[in-house]
């Protein structure tokens, strides 16, 4: 998620391709390249506050189970983000994520765990250190071990309920300094110290095992201007033990429009040699509100060029990221927080949803699902260069 603070069955995973992970420079390659899948993906962390709150969501006008509507639409990877612990909310603890992954396995899909290493959000502008963990805020040592040991225990009691993760996110938008103080910049990133920190949450998650698995590993950056020079540096760094690498792509927030986009995605791919996932991104069917207290992050300022605040720009410009992200080389697109619909609950900057105009449920017609949904079958149904 961008920038929170500046307010206030259906199918299995089909299509299995091979796709070779050369290593990056100083890790050794793979003994046999795995066989990647791909990732038709949506944010759900969201459901069970909206839904305890009143929301209901539907397709031709009747009432449905999200988890269980998105997967008839192809859906096959839910994300959710765990914050370690926040006292200002009871939703993405570990005991929500718990929850959610439990509907997510009902309706036959993976998860994406996406650990933020904070009681709050957690962003290229944010990545506050949680509160547990300030007192060593100096000891880098002592950060990593931190973030072995809860990396480590999530992961193991979510195992030990068969609900182990398929992919792990070491840390959220990491683009600038992890476990910093809050109110601070986090640039010019400490690499010695940060790379200590990814490398131990990394090792936790290949060190736990279920049934012989162990969960995927993705790094993720926001914006695909950022990648590059992010992930060069991180290797330089020593952190080259990962699977996948996340992008976020808000056209509010990026300098690229789709076409450099792809072009710096594109490049990123053939640097790095692992496959990409644009694990978040939306687009606004409106540019109206649902009447609530809480102003929409999404304005005209978010509208990319060609791309109408309307059903068909929202479903074309995500098609579009779709089909853009496989011919660079990536297995998938996750939509960012498609059922954060607005509610009588308040956030902390309001009453209401910040983002009901950008899910996949239009409020002006009680929840009812939006053409867009459709791009996810793009994503399982499309060969890669198309």
């Amino acid at each position: 998620m961008k920038r929170l603070d500046l307010l206030p069955r259906c199918a299995a995973v089909c299509a299995f391709l091979l796709f070779a992970l050369p290593s990056v420079p100083g890790q050794p390659p793979a003994a046999e390249p795995p066989a990647v899948e791909r990732f038709a993906g949506v944010d759900l962390s969201y459901v069970n506050e909206v839904e305890n709150c009143g929301a209901v969501f539907r397709l031709g006008g009747k009432p449905r189970d999200p988890y269980e509507l998105f997967a008839e639409k192809g859906a096959n990877l839910v994300r959710l983000r765990l914050w370690n612990d926040p006292t200002w909310t009871q939703y993405s603890t570990e005991a929500d994520v718990t929850r959610s992954s439990e509907r997510a396995k009902k309706a036959g899909m993976q998860v994406l765990l996406d650990f933020h290493y904070s009681d709050d959000w957690a962003d290229p502008q944010k990545q506050t250190i949680p509160a547990a963990w300030a007192k060593d805020i100096d000891d880098p040592d002592k950060l990593a071990t931190h973030v072995h040991e809860y990396t480590s225990g999530v992961l193991e009691r979510l195992g030990a309920r068969s609900l182990l993760p398929y992919m792990v996110q070491v840390g959220n938008e990491i683009n600038t300094q992890m476990l910093r103080p809050a109110e601070t910049k986090g640039e010019p990133i400490d690499w010695a110290r940060n790379a200590k920190i990814l490398n131990a949450g990394i090792r936790a998650v290949r060190e736990t095992r279920v049934a012989g698995i162990s969960p995927k590993v993705m790094l993720h950056v926001a914006q695909p201007e950022n990648v590059e020079p992010w992930f060069a540096a991180a290797v330089a760094a020593g952190v080259r033990d990962f699977d996948y690498i996340g992008v976020s792509y808000y056209p509010k927030w990026s300098s690229l429009d789709l076409p450099r986009a792809e072009k710096a995605l594109a490049a990123v791919s053939r640097r790095f040699n692992r496959p990409i996932i644009v694990v978040e991104v939306s687009y606004p069917f409106t540019l109206s509100n649902a009447g609530d207290k809480a102003p929409n992050l999404l304005g005209e300022d978010s509208l990319h060029r060609g791309y109408p605040a309307s059903y068909e720009g929202q479903r074309r410009f995500m098609n579009d990221v779709a089909r853009m992200t496989l011919r660079v080389g990536g297995v998938g697109v996750v939509y960012w927080e498609p059922a954060w619909v607005s509610t009588s609950c308040k956030t902390r900057w309001g009453t209401g949803s910040h983002w009901e105009n950008a899910t996949l449920f239009d409020f002006r017609k009680g929840n009812e699902l939006t053409p867009a949904a459709d791009f996810l079958a793009t994503i399982i149904s499309n060969s890669r260069g198309q």
